[in-house]
């Protein structure tokens, strides 16, 4: 073996430690706050864990039992269905109408930079004070909407007291503070498609709804999934909303699987049994996210 060959070697076994050592408190950090707290949360689901039976809290003599009562808890299962309504229609409702009003705010005029501006004024609102503002914006004695509705002789129950519209408003209200993260991509989106196909689409006579479905949409389907994804995770952090809002009701309408979570903590002290109502919610966000990354991306792949 030349001399020139085992100095490149080592170079590169010099370069590879310079670089995991450069890592390595990223990397110890990462460990820290991500993956100790995540091993803490599955060993406690696998354990009768509990405040008021602190001799028994750390038995794994049945390690399942928790999971297996999931299965049989039908409060559980129906938490799980209204976290995938409200999932689901907040998602949908926050990349439509980010996907409009980018649409409409796409140009170059003051107006429509200070109009951006102000759009984003609900994503920087701590999550505590949007659901504050909702709180005000559904009670028919406070609410500025409500009373104009009654002035103009259209009286409205509250949609938080309603349990036919109380999942609504909370989806309405996450919609409202989040909607200006799917403007803001599709915005910088919009601006980095070139006028080359669009112009050539023109001269062919397409109209605008032709332009949007075959040249624009195309373009902005990559930066859509991953506002989706986003907005897919975080759904499944609309506590304060419900908290503030709805508290679960009216009756358990509103009652999401982090809620039912939380109550089963806190107000029952059953945490064994709550955190694995934590590890279902993080192992079922991990496969949703993975199976829509995959059926966002596919279409791409083939083109």
């Amino acid at each position: 073996m030349s001399q020139a060959t085992l100095a490149g070697g080592n170079w590169r076994a010099e370069q590879r430690r310079a670089y995991l050592l450069g890592l390595s408190p990223s990397l110890a950090v990462l460990l820290a706050i991500t993956l100790v707290p995540a091993a803490a949360l599955l060993i406690a689901s696998l354990t009768p864990l509990s405040l008021t039976d602190p001799v028994g809290t750390f038995r794994f003599d049945d390690p399942l039992v928790n999971y297996r009562q999931l299965l049989h808890d039908e409060r559980f299962l129906a938490s799980v269905l209204v976290q995938f309504r409200l999932s689901a229609s907040s998602v949908v409702l926050q990349l439509l109408v980010g996907l409009g009003i980018a649409l409409l705010l796409n140009g170059k005029s003051r107006w429509l930079d200070g109009a951006r501006t102000a759009l984003l004024i609900p994503m920087v609102l701590p999550p505590i004070v949007v659901a504050l503002i909702w709180k005000i914006m559904y009670t028919p004695d406070v609410s500025p909407i409500h009373r104009a509705l009654d002035a103009a002789g259209w009286p409205v129950r509250s949609l938080i007291a309603n349990p036919d519209t109380a999942l609504w408003a909370i989806s309405l209200a996450d919609t409202w503070q989040w909607f200006p993260f799917t403007m803001l991509m599709v915005l910088a989106s919009l601006q980095m498609i070139p006028d080359e196909p669009l112009e050539a689409a023109r001269l062919e006579g397409a109209n605008r709804w032709q332009l949007f479905r075959y040249i624009v949409l195309p373009y902005l389907r990559p930066v859509l999934v991953v506002c989706g994804l986003f907005r897919l995770i975080d759904s499944f952090k609309a506590f304060p909303l419900i908290y503030v809002l709805t508290n679960g009701g009216p009756g358990n309408v509103t009652e999401v699987t982090n809620y039912y979570g939380f109550i089963q903590a806190f107000n029952f002290s059953y945490w064994g049994y709550a955190s694995a109502i934590a590890t279902v919610m993080l192992v079922g966000v991990f496969v949703l996210s993975w199976a829509i990354g995959r059926l966002g991306w596919s279409g791409d792949d083939r083109r």
